[in-house]
């Protein structure tokens, strides 16, 4: 009974929730009726985000506290139980990157003093940094953990649809992310403060393009 509910719970967590907070970050900074850019900083992409991560680590830490409290945990004797502990660490390490983000900045989150600036608006060292272990982190957990949803099915010898289902899911996300690539994606800096280019993190893309 343990090992199903950790079953369900992770799949929850990482076969649903994470690809879908990944999946509308990515594709869906700008939605189908906005009127960007004259409409900017849609956060609908933010709090789905958010949303979807919170849902999985609570999903992840109660599939993780079914077999804890079973004594399973304590037997890693298979490579499903000690990729299962590197995800984890990994994901307190990622939830911890959210924290030393930096500051927003720009018009719409000004400091008490007036100032606009801010990590995010003036794209410093910080921000970059965060950005690219952020993505990188989140993109290589997502993979890490397809591989060890599918080897936890095999290990307890679940029924075939319950492999071909979250692997439908994928596939759908997968063809569904290759149609809206063939689209402009706006990047997260121009869906909240627009395309102009005298802007902070514009202005450095397009230095870098030169």
């Amino acid at each position: 009974m343990a090992q199903a509910w950790h079953g369900r719970f992770m799949m929850l967590a990482w076969g649903i929730c994470v690809p879908l907070g990944i999946f509308i970050a990515r594709y869906f900074k700008v939605t189908p009726r906005q009127d960007w850019p004259r409409e900017l900083d849609n956060q609908f992409w933010w709090h789905s985000h958010l949303g979807f991560q919170i849902a999985a680590t609570v999903a992840m830490v109660l599939g993780f506290a079914f077999i804890v409290a079973d004594g399973i945990a304590a037997k890693p004797e298979v490579a499903h139980g000690w990729f299962g502990r590197a995800i984890l660490t990994i994901v307190l390490l990622q939830l911890l990157s959210g924290l030393l983000r930096g500051s927003k900045g720009g018009p719409t989150d000004p400091r008490p003093d007036g100032s606009i600036y801010g990590d995010h608006y003036a794209m410093t060292p910080r921000r970059r940094v965060f950005e690219v272990f952020h993505k990188t982190v989140g993109y290589g957990l997502l993979l890490m953990s397809a591989g060890v949803i599918l080897q936890g099915l095999w290990i307890v010898n679940a029924p075939r649809w319950m492999m071909i289902v979250p692997l439908a899911f994928w596939c759908a996300l997968i063809f569904l992310a290759a149609c809206l690539s063939k689209q402009k994606r706006v990047s997260t800096y121009e869906a909240i403060w627009g395309p102009k280019c005298n802007l902070p993190g514009n202005s450095e893309t397009l230095d870098r393009l030169k």
